[in-house]
């Protein structure tokens, strides 16, 4: 499996490839996601390959645009912003944090900002 990279991670995200960002993660991964609907107290967890495969292939069949605006990385973390926007002119802005194992995302916690 490939290690992921600022370079990979914006390949991956920009041309809305699910297949290579599940392939990012470790079998037992976790992601949070806090966001309008999931509050801090309260996130959507998402919790090893199967949902983390829903969630992106979902995320990636969508009529929208991704663009990575930043990234950070160390051997065992990354941190990236991430914009995006629908057909209809919605934008979303995600921030993430990752914690790395061997190359691979073990945990994730990202927070999303939608436009009304």
């Amino acid at each position: 499996m490939p290690s992921i990279t600022p370079k990979s991670l914006k390949h991956a995200l920009e041309g809305r490839d699910a297949s290579a960002l599940i392939g990012f993660y470790v079998d037992d991964a976790v992601i949070q996601i806090i966001d309008r609907d999931h509050t801090p107290s309260a996130p959507m967890e998402l919790r090893g390959k199967d949902q983390i495969a829903r969630y992106y292939e979902d995320v990636c069949g969508r009529a929208m645009t991704h663009k990575l605006e930043s990234a950070v990385a160390d051997d065992a973390h990354m941190a990236f912003s991430e914009s995006c926007a629908y057909p209809d002119g919605t934008k979303v802005f995600c921030t993430a944090m990752l914690d790395l194992d061997h190359g691979l995302i073990r945990n994730q916690v990202t927070v999303q900002a939608w436009d009304a």
